[in-house]
């Protein structure tokens, strides 16, 4: 199973520290050090600056980048192997990440649709080829390795050491599904929406480690962070969002926070887990959500 294996590794507990807490303690500098500063206003000179291309790309690489700090410490300072950390099957399975990645974003297109349709007094079509074609590429090239770097922090590594720490599956569901809302405190959605968002980042990360471990791996997790930011980011931009993008539309609404954001918690993740049940034919929901790791032996 995907924590139980990791028992046939000798890894240091203490190992499992070094990462998450260097980077909680970046996000807390980061935190403390914009307080009192309008990121609105930051990212709006950025862009007057570098160009809508050129803050994206300043503010995902460096997310990016950190994905090959995860899998260097995992391959080659606890000596672990990305199928362990990607999954308990055999092989990372790829046909999961694309079916979670086209349905999440199937639905992420039709429910976009609907709302231009709905009210689009809302919306402004800004498409415009030849920078939308730019942005695709430094999109498809750079969102998936953002998407995949917080899956493999909060979901493998940091999921994996606090289920051997704690031998229990809800600890570490739980802190994990905290400590990724709280990664969003200073996004500039929170700014303009308050802090009733944090509902929505916290459910999210809820919703991922339920995935995880009902499916006993990440594919499904990264199939949909992925179409999550990827398909969220060509459909839709706004003045206030953390991804300022060459988007097709623009939301000119006025940011309020009203029960839509509870809709994706509430009604579109049950449905998908729903999905995903019924297709991988998941049970005992009770033990893989809230047992306690068993021991596995090992072979000495």
């Amino acid at each position: 199973m995907y924590i139980e294996q990791l028992q046939k590794i000798k890894i240091s507990l203490w190992s499992y520290a070094v990462i998450p807490f260097s980077f909680l303690a970046l996000m807390i500098f980061i935190y403390f050090s914009s307080d009192g500063v309008d990121t609105n206003e930051v990212i709006k000179k950025t862009i007057e600056m570098y160009g809508i291309n050129g803050t994206f790309v300043m503010l995902v690489a460096p997310l990016s980048f950190m994905l090959f700090i995860v899998l260097f410490y995992n391959k080659f300072i606890q000596n672990n192997s990305l199928r362990i950390l990607t999954t308990s099957r055999p092989k990372i399975d790829w046909s999961r990440v694309f079916f979670s990645f086209g349905l999440w974003g199937g639905i992420t297109i039709l429910t976009t649709i609907i709302g231009y349709y709905a009210a689009p007094e809302d919306f402004v079509i800004q498409f415009n080829p030849e920078k939308f074609a730019v942005f695709v590429v430094l999109a498809v090239v750079l969102i998936p390795f953002q998407a995949s770097f917080e899956e493999y922090l909060f979901r493998g590594h940091m999921l994996q050491g606090l289920g051997l720490a704690t031998k229990t599956r809800w600890v570490p569901l739980l802190v994990t599904s905290f400590l990724f809302g709280i990664m969003h405190i200073d996004n500039p959605e929170v700014d303009k929406l308050g802090m009733i968002i944090m509902f929505y980042y916290i459910g999210t990360g809820l919703f991922l480690g339920i995935l995880t471990l009902m499916d006993e791996g990440l594919e499904l997790a990264l199939g949909f962070h992925a179409a999550n930011n990827l398909i969220g980011a060509l459909l839709v931009t706004s003045d206030w969002s953390a991804f300022q993008t060459h988007s097709i539309l623009k939301d000119v609404s006025v940011p309020s926070a009203n029960f839509q954001i509870f809709i994706p918690i509430l009604v579109f993740f049950p449905i998908l887990l729903y999905i995903f049940s019924k297709k991988y034919k998941w049970s005992n929901w009770k033990e893989r959500l809230f047992g306690n790791i068993k021991p596995i032996q090992v072979k000495e």
